[in-house]
């Protein structure tokens, strides 16, 4: 995601997106799944962390843990988190094979043109290590738009990413949906997926 309105967004509204969603990632279940699918003290990514609260969840479970974004604003944020190893990178920067045990890309590709998802989803399957867990969230629909904002959003149906999914190699084994409203105060439907490398 280098859609430069989009990062903006994020760089102004970091504070804003951390009192959002902080106190919602220390009871968030679908963090508690994914850390209990992989090995204990593995190594985990979480792509496109924003303020790293989730991530500091999984450090603080004794995994490895990584937290990837393009935003500096939100890497400042990310490392109040103990033992949160941050850099500012994207999907684009995942060149890796068998490097990880657990892969976190919650409500993040969702900003990458539709068209780089197939190429993305193929580079976190090759950077998990044999029967790795991924985890995506995203925003249910068909289109690509801006919200109110200014950010910009690829929407998928849940056929299309359950066929992106297994096209990367990727067998999933959970998935949840649900309808929130987020940064922008807009009401959206969206779905979570974990899957298996």
């Amino acid at each position: 995601m280098s859609d430069p309105e989009t990062l903006t967004v994020y760089a102004t509204q970091a504070d804003a997106y951390a009192s959002l969603t902080d106190e919602g990632a220390k009871i968030d279940p679908f963090v508690q799944r994914f850390i209990k699918g992989v090995p204990e003290g593995g190594r985990v990514l979480d792509i496109g962390c924003g303020p790293g609260a989730s991530a500091g969840r999984m450090a603080a479970a004794g995994l490895l843990t990584e937290a990837w974004d393009l935003v500096p604003e939100m890497l400042e944020l990310a490392k109040r988190f103990d033992g949160v190893v941050t850099r500012q990178a994207g999907f684009g920067d995942l060149i890796g094979a068998d490097v990880y045990d657990g892969i976190w890309a919650n409500f993040s590709m969702l900003h990458a043109p539709r068209s780089e998802w197939p190429s993305h989803l193929h580079a976190i399957a090759t950077a998990l290590r044999p029967n790795g867990l991924f985890h995506i969230g995203t925003k249910l629909g068909t289109r690509e738009d801006r919200d109110t904002i200014g950010r910009m959003y690829t929407y998928v149906s849940e056929d299309e990413l359950d066929a992106l999914l297994r096209a990367a190699g990727f067998r999933p084994e959970f998935s949840d949906r649900g309808r929130d409203k987020g940064l922008s105060g807009e009401m959206a439907d969206w779905i979570v997926v974990q899957a298996r490398a």
